[in-house]
């Protein structure tokens, strides 16, 4: 532990002049990438200093309850001795944990993308329902959230809301959240009060940046059309929408939400390369497993990883056997116990 220390306070203390430099503090995306790197270390080092204080007070606390010679004084020195083993136990799996290798793209932000599956309008909302409990969770996180492009309902519900959650470790926490979503409950237009069950889709894709994946312009073929839907005077006026096709997969991007054509083709283009990106990752692990499934599906809701059911107040998560009566709560992004426990859940299949 003691050269896990020195290797780390080195680092720490490096990328602390790092963020004083003029020439990074000036680069806004050397800035992010350092301060992030940063932070991750700082944790490291100063639970690795944690570990180590805390197995001198154990050997020193070891040393003298030998010549203690008050009961009641004793007696409260072992309750000490089980409290910090315990402690240092938990530390070392985090430790443990901080430091074992991880997947690369586990920093990086994350483009989500949440559509409606079976159930026509009840979908939509549901779909809504999940965009706001991932709003809710990006926020208890402090990672930004910026809406890339959306389809509304009349109901204020989401045909397809895609969004970009910028953060730390951002994919590396919400890559679980993939699949169909199912809920069971009662739709505000139902009169008969009979429960339905209706679907919507969740993908998760790693953000690539330019650094990551270059795409020649020989390989992309740019549309321009009239934005559709709710909008201001520039809707069906101006061809301020894009479509971007990426000719050697086929992959297709499209963005309608901002007025500026540009703006269009910069958010249509991070779709893009995040799409392309999540393809590569996608074929390297059908290597491993020819069985592997898409990760969005059909929006079947026979290919639910997770259940949301109104009536019971319960959320289940099919692929860890996982029930939780607190909906409510997850609803409104308390999902670290079930991200935990899928993590866990992992990393005993990867050991």
């Amino acid at each position: 532990m003691k050269n896990l220390l020195t290797k780390y306070e080195a680092k720490y203390k490096e990328l602390e002049v790092s963020l004083q430099d003029r020439a990074i503090i000036s680069d806004s995306q050397k800035l992010q990438t350092i301060s992030q790197e940063y932070s991750e270390v700082k944790n490291i080092y100063e639970k690795v200093k944690e570990y180590i204080d805390t197995k001198n007070n154990l050997k020193q606390l070891k040393k003298d309850i030998e010549i203690e010679s008050e009961e009641e004084m004793k007696t409260m020195m072992e309750e000490e001795i089980i409290s910090l083993e315990t402690n240092i136990n938990n530390l070392k799996e985090t430790i443990d944990e901080l430091t074992k290798p991880q997947d690369p793209l586990n920093k990086k932000n994350a483009i989500m993308e949440i559509r409606a599956g079976t159930g026509g309008d009840e979908s939509a909302l549901f779909a809504a329902n999940l965009f706001r409990m991932y709003s809710r969770y990006a926020e208890k996180n402090n990672w930004k959230i910026s809406i890339l492009s959306s389809n509304r309902t009349e109901l204020s519900g989401f045909k397809e809301i895609i969004f970009e959650i910028a953060g730390t470790n951002v994919y590396g926490k919400l890559k679980y959240e993939s699949g169909v979503h199912r809920v069971q409950r009662v739709p505000e237009t139902e009169k008969s009060g009979r429960i339905h069950t209706s679907a919507a889709t969740v993908a998760v894709l790693p953000e690539a940046e330019e650094v990551d994946l270059k795409i020649e312009p020989s390989d992309i073929r740019i549309d321009t059309y009239c934005a559709s839907g709710h909008g201001g005077q520039s809707v069906n006026t101006t061809y301020s929408a894009v479509r971007i096709v990426h000719l050697p997969t086929n992959i297709v991007a499209t963005c309608q939400d901002e007025k500026s054509q540009q703006q269009n083709k910069i958010k249509a283009m991070q779709v893009l390369r995040s799409r392309i990106l999540q393809q590569i990752e996608d074929e390297k692990r059908a290597k491993d497993s020819a069985a592997r499934k898409s990760q969005i599906g059909t929006g079947d809701r026979s290919e639910k990883i997770r259940t949301y059911n109104w009536p019971q107040d319960r959320v289940t998560d099919h692929r860890i056997k996982l029930s939780l009566h607190n909906l409510d709560n997850i609803l409104d992004g308390d999902i670290d116990e079930i991200i935990n426990a899928l993590i866990k859940a992992e990393n005993e299949l990867n050991q």
